[in-house]
């Protein structure tokens, strides 16, 4: 780790983060050890810490701060979503902080409670210390009344109060002022209610049941030989995406982190689309990670029985909500100044057609998964089947497109793409079901996709498949042809497709999505997951060394914790975009279960 200065407030805003959370909520703990973004009461919801996005002193924040600190460590307890930083200073003395969300079983359910935990243990000699506990409401425009009790702090708003129950002194904290500390302390921020033990016990006791919960749940992941621990973080960084109470997955935990410096590119990502939830589902399906798709699939059922066979939108709140209206929060200066902060999405508007296909996909191992305790049968295919026609209707109409294209429509392959998949995903299934008429139907519906498909997608003059049928620029989604199993990855086609690509859209290892300028110009940061997308298409048609050595390469990419954001700059290797980006963490997956060797082949 670089040395930093502890004492210096506020740092400049940096993606290099950890994550914590349990499911019910989640936070992020900058390498100094302050809490810069945390939404409460659920991942869409007010941030209450928001220094991501307003690093002044106007900012909500919690930080603690080491009195002459010149170095810091951050690590994670292993296969555990366990924060650990460490802060030393110049004499080798210095404090460990504890950052973590209550996840464990209890009372036969899942204990996930909307209380963060901070712990400081004190590494050797007595150090001072200082915290700054300052959370704010309403997106940054609400100062909060504070209360106090013996051993307890309110801050109460408009809309929620939090209390921070604590053994530290309150007067310290409430002066923000510098104190010695001689040994643990213990913090809680929760909603307002009494603790039913004392701190230091609940505290110590709520760490050990959450370190053997995910060292259990790690456990019985099924990991590729190599890259073990960058499958377990990013599985572990794929859970956390998880809002359990419905089963949506966000594709984000933060909002309008820019995609590049100044592009104005910045959206809000604390909802579920339906496209990257199938993403994620599949990506911890392959680690047999099943229960994810199981609690997904509750929060996927009600959308489709909602949809009645019609129009589904690409992305829905994680309650279910149908309206996320856009709108810009103009009293917040933005990551690193760069405006504006958006909440909502306008997308939720659009018609994306590969949507339909995300459905059915995402639904299809449920019928076939002889592990599940509660398999989809006959009656969840009628509902599905509803989506398969509504694939099959719009599958040449005009949409948006998988990138969510503000000011232009066409017939994009992708789109054609997933309603293919839809309309096949649906015949095996048929198949597994013993409906051999259902099987011949939807046999057939995607044979009348996949001849026009394959012909009108492909640019004569390009050598490769295009964005749109009969059109001619080119668009790293085309590389889901093969990992959709729509076309054989040694198909001359298609090896000529990997190659146009990789001339038009990559800047050395890294890809961008697209080579035609959209909506704010051309893209300037290389899509994460179209760099994963072109490793996967390597190592299908044989370069699987150059496949490994790019990947190597994202591994750099990555922040010293193992995860990543949207985006990266190709000149700086700079994070930009989101973070940390559920398809980021899914590619990270999917290419390391594609590369390593067998463990067969070693043991």
């Amino acid at each position: 780790m670089t040395a930093t200065s502890a004492t210096a407030f506020p740092a400049e805003a940096s993606l290099n983060c950890g994550v914590i959370g349990n499911c019910s909520y989640n936070a992020l703990v900058d390498q100094s050890g302050s809490i810069v973004w945390c939404c409460l009461p659920r991942f869409d919801g007010d941030p209450v810490f928001n220094a991501l996005l307003d690093d002044t002193e106007q900012g909500g924040v919690w930080s603690i701060e080491l009195e002459d600190c010149v170095k810091t460590e951050q690590f994670y307890d292993p296969n555990t979503a366990v924060l650990r930083t460490r802060l030393s200073d110049a004499r080798g003395a210095g404090i460990e902080i504890s950052d973590f969300a209550p996840r464990f079983t209890s009372r036969d359910r899942m204990f996930r409670p909307l209380m963060l935990i901070r712990r400081i243990r004190l590494l050797n000699s007595a150090v001072r210390i200082r915290i700054k506990l300052r959370p704010r409401f309403n997106w940054g425009k609400e100062a909060p009344v504070v209360t106090r009790g013996s051993h307890h702090i309110r801050y109460v708003g408009e809309e929620q109060t939090l209390r921070l129950n604590t053994d530290a002194s309150l007067s310290h904290l409430l002066s923000e002022s510098w104190f010695l500390v001689n040994g643990g302390l213990n913090f809680t921020l929760g909603p307002d209610e009494t603790l039913n033990d004392g701190i230091e016990d609940i505290c110590r006791r709520f760490e050990k049941e959450t370190i053997n919960y995910w060292r259990a749940w790690s456990r019985r992941l099924a990991l590729p030989y190599e890259w073990q621990d960058v499958v377990i973080r990013a599985a572990i960084t794929l859970k956390l995406s998880l809002y359990e109470d419905t089963g949506a997955i966000i594709a984000a935990m933060t909002t309008s982190v820019p995609e590049a410096p100044g592009s104005a590119r910045n959206w809000d990502y604390r909802y579920c689309w339906l496209r990257d939830a199938f993403f994620v589902v599949r990506a911890l399906n392959s680690l047999s990670e099943v229960g994810t798709m199981e609690e997904y699939l509750r929060w996927l059922s009600n959308i489709v029985a909602r949809s009645k066979g019609g129009h589904i939108q690409p992305l829905y709140g994680i309650g279910l909500e149908e309206l996320l209206p856009e709108s810009t929060v103009d009293n917040l200066p933005g990551y690193r100044g760069h405006r504006p902060v958006r909440v909502g999405n306008q997308a939720q508007e659009h018609f994306q057609h590969d949507v339909y296909g995300n459905v059915v996909l995402g639904a299809a191992q449920a019928f076939l998964d002889h592990r599940l305790l509660n398999r989809a049968g006959v009656a969840e295919f009628r509902h599905l089947e509803a989506v398969g026609e509504q694939a099959f209707r719009v599958h040449d109409q005009p949409d948006a497109g998988m990138w969510e294209l503000r000011t232009r429509a066409r017939v994009h392959t992708s789109s054609m793409l997933m309603s293919w998949a839809a309309c096949d995903r649906l015949a095996k299934i048929a198949l597994a079901l013993g409906l051999p008429d259902r099987h011949e139907y939807w046999q057939q519906r995607a044979e009348q996709i996949r001849v026009p498909l394959l012909r009108d997608a492909w640019s004569e003059e390009r050598q490769a498949f295009a964005e749109s049928l009969g059109g001619r620029d080119l668009d790293a989604s085309v590389l889901l042809m093969a990992e959709v199993n729509l076309i054989d990855p040694k198909d001359p086609r298609f090896i000529a497709t990997v190659k146009a690509l990789e001339e038009t859209l990559c800047d050395g290892p890294y890809m961008r999505r697209y080579e035609a300028p959209d909506d704010f110009g051309k893209p300037e940061t290389a899509f994460n997951i179209c760099t994963f997308w072109r490793i996967d298409a390597l190592a299908r048609i044989g370069r699987k060394d150059e496949a490994r050595a790019i990947f190597e390469t994202m591994l750099k990419a990555r922040n010293h914790l193992g995860l990543l954001s949207e985006d990266t700059h190709p000149v700086t290797g700079e994070m930009w975009g989101n973070f940390p980006q559920t398809y980021s963490m899914v590619g990270l997956i999917n290419c390391a279960m594609r590369l390593s060797v067998p463990w067969d082949s070693v043991v």
